[in-house]
C-alpha cells in the first residue's frame, strides 16, 4: 500500500508541475477550421456523391425529374412490391400522395401494421450519403419502426458536409432546435451477431430516397 501511495504522489506531482510550468506548443498554427476533404470540382457532382455513398450503404436512390415523375415511380414500386399498409403523417407528403391517388394511413394508431413509411427530411448529406431527419418535421416512429422507409426529398436540400446540414437546422429553427436529430445512413444493419452483417436489425430493412430535381439548370 505504501508503494502505491508513493507512486500516486509522484504522478500527481508531475501533473501539478505540468499545470504550473506550461510549455509552448510546438504546433501553434494548426488550422482546425479548413475542410480536410477534397471538394468535388463542380456543384452538380454533389448529387452524384450523395447517390454513390447512399448506394454503398445499401440504400436505394431514385432520381426524379419532377413531382409527377416521382409519383409515377413511387406507384410502380408500390405495385411491384404489393405494399398496402403505407403510413404518412406529414401534411406536405400527404398532399403529394392525395393528388396522385396513392392510399395511405394517417392515423397514429396501429403502427405495428405498417409496411412502409413515407417521410420528408431536413437535408441530404452528400459526404456520408446520409439523410438528416428531426422530430420537428418527421415522426420518430416512422423513421425507425417500419420495415421500409421511403424519403421524398429535393435536390435543393443537398449539402456536402455534416456541418452544413446542422447549419440548415440552425437557420430554420434558431434556438428552438428539435429534440431529436438523426442521420439515417441506409437501412439498419449490424455485424455484432456472429460477425455476420444483418440488415434491418434495429430499424428498416430497406431505405429509399426519391430525389426530385427542383434546381433550375442553365
Amino acid at each position: 500500500m505504501e508503494q502505491l501511495t508513493t507512486s500516486k504522489e509522484k504522478i500527481l506531482k508531475k501533473v501539478r508541475q505540468a499545470l504550473i510550468f506550461k510549455q509552448k506548443t510546438k504546433f501553434a498554427n494548426i488550422d482546425l477550421d479548413s475542410n480536410v476533404y477534397v471538394q468535388p470540382p463542380q456543384e452538380e457532382l454533389v448529387m452524384e456523391t450523395f447517390a454513390k455513398n447512399l448506394i454503398d450503404l445499401k440504400g436505394q436512390f431514385v432520381f426524379c425529374t419532377n413531382k409527377f415523375d416521382c409519383i409515377d415511380k413511387l406507384i410502380i414500386l408500390l405495385e411491384q412490391r404489393k405494399w398496402k399498409q403505407l403510413f404518412c403523417w406529414e401534411e406536405d407528403m400527404q398532399f403529394l400522395l392525395k393528388d396522385s391517388g396513392i392510399p395511405f394511413i394517417d392515423r397514429k394508431g396501429n403502427i405495428e401494421k405498417v409496411q412502409v413509411s413515407v417521410t420528408s427530411c431536413e437535408a441530404l448529406i452528400a459526404r456520408t450519403g446520409s439523410v438528416l431527419v428531426s422530430s420537428k418535421k418527421n415522426s420518430r416512429a416512422l423513421t425507425i419502426f417500419p420495415p421500409v422507409h421511403i424519403v421524398i426529398a429535393y435536390s435543393s436540400q443537398l449539402v456536402m458536409e455534416l456541418k452544413e446540414g446542422l447549419q440548415v437546422l440552425k437557420n430554420r429553427y434558431g434556438k428552438n432546435l428539435p429534440s431529436m436529430i438523426s442521420f439515417v445512413s441506409g437501412p439498419s444493419r449490424t455485424s455484432d451477431i456472429e460477425k455476420t452483417l444483418v440488415i434491418g436489425a434495429h430499424g428498416p430493412k430497406e431505405f429509399f430516397v426519391f430525389l426530385i430535381d427542383d434546381v433550375k439548370h442553365d
